[in-house]
C-alpha cells in the first residue's frame, strides 16, 4: 500500500495566511500601543475610584464592629469597677466599725440593718437583734460615725429603731467646743438637717463645731457624735437661737451598726418620778 506524500504547495496558502495574520496583529498592536496604554490607565483609574468607596464601607463596618466590642468591654469594666468600689467602701465601713468597737467603753451588740422606712415623718429602721440578744427599748443605735437612733420596739430577734429622721425623735445635746446644751430634733421637712433648740443667743456657735450627746437626759450615754454645725439663726422674741446641724450618719447608706447596751441610771429616774409626783 502506498501513501501519498503531502506537498508544500498544498499547505502554503494556510502558512502564508497565518503569517499575514501574525504580522497584521503585530502591526495593529504596535500602532495602537498608546491607545492600549491609555485604556489601561483609564481602567486602573476607574477601578481605583470604584474601590475607594467600597474600601471606605469596609473600613466603616470594621470600625462599627470594633466600636461595638469596645462599648461592650467598657460596660463590663465599668460594672467591675463599681463592684470593686462597693467592696472597698464596705471594707472601709467594716474597718471603721471594728475600730469603733475596740475603742468603745460600752457593751456593744453588732447588728445589720435589715429594713428601712425613710419616706415620711415617722421613719423607722429594723435591725437583726432583739430580746434574745439582750436588747431593750431605749438602747441607742450607733455607727463608727455617730448616733443613728434608738430602739422603740423589740421582738425575739429583731428591733425597731426610731432614727433621727423622725418628728418624735429628741436627744439632749451639747456643743463640744463650749459645752452649750440644747435639744436636737428633726422638723420633718428637710432631710440632711437637724435643729438644736434652747441654746442662748449669748453663746457663740460657729460652723463646723461638733454636736454630741450630752448625757443630761439620762437616755443616751454622753459623747456620742451627732453632727456638724452648718449655721445658726436667732429666734424672734426669745433669748435663744436655733443651731442647724448636718448629721454624721447617713441613714440612706447605713447597713451595719451597734446597739449600745445602755440603761438609764435608775436613781435619776426615781428622782424624776418623785419630782413629777410632787407637782401632780
Amino acid at each position: 500500500m502506498r501513501f501519498k506524500s503531502s506537498k508544500f504547495s498544498d499547505v502554503k496558502d494556510y502558512v502564508i495566511t497565518a503569517l499575514l495574520l501574525v504580522i497584521a496583529l503585530s502591526l495593529m498592536i504596535a500602532r495602537n500601543q498608546g491607545g492600549i496604554d491609555s485604556l489601561r490607565k483609564v481602567s486602573v483609574t476607574t477601578f481605583s475610584l470604584l474601590e475607594m468607596p467600597l474600601s471606605n464601607i469596609r473600613i466603616y463596618r470594621e470600625a462599627l464592629n470594633t466600636n461595638t466590642y469596645l462599648h461592650r468591654q467598657n460596660i463590663l469594666l465599668q460594672d467591675e469597677l463599681s463592684r470593686l468600689r462597693a467592696i472597698r467602701q464596705e471594707n472601709e465601713r467594716l474597718r471603721s466599725l471594728l475600730g469603733y468597737e475596740s475603742r468603745s467603753d460600752y457593751d456593744l451588740v453588732p447588728v445589720l440593718v435589715v429594713g428601712k422606712k425613710l419616706n415620711g415623718k415617722n421613719n423607722t429602721l429594723t435591725v437583726d437583734a432583739g430580746t434574745e440578744q439582750g436588747i431593750k427599748v431605749g438602747m441607742p443605735l450607733v455607727t463608727s460615725d455617730g448616733l443613728a437612733g434608738k430602739v422603740i420596739i423589740t421582738s425575739k430577734n429583731y428591733s425597731l429603731v426610731m432614727p433621727y429622721y423622725n418628728v418624735l425623735f429628741r436627744v439632749s445635746a451639747r456643743v463640744q467646743e463650749n459645752n452649750a446644751v440644747g435639744i436636737i430634733s428633726w422638723t420633718g421637712t428637710l432631710y440632711g438637717q437637724l435643729v438644736m433648740d434652747f441654746v442662748p443667743k449669748t453663746v457663740s456657735v460657729e460652723p463646723d463645731f461638733i454636736i454630741e450627746t450630752s448625757g443630761s437626759s439620762n437616755q443616751y450615754p454622753p459623747g456620742i457624735p451627732i453632727g456638724l454645725v452648718t449655721g445658726t439663726e436667732p429666734e424672734e422674741g426669745r433669748e435663744t437661737q436655733q443651731i442647724f446641724v448636718k448629721p454624721f450618719v447617713s441613714l440612706e447608706d447605713i447597713a451595719q451598726g451597734f446597739l449600745i447596751k445602755f440603761q438609764p441610771d435608775t436613781s435619776i429616774s426615781r428622782l424624776e418620778n418623785d419630782f413629777n409626783e410632787v407637782f401632780e
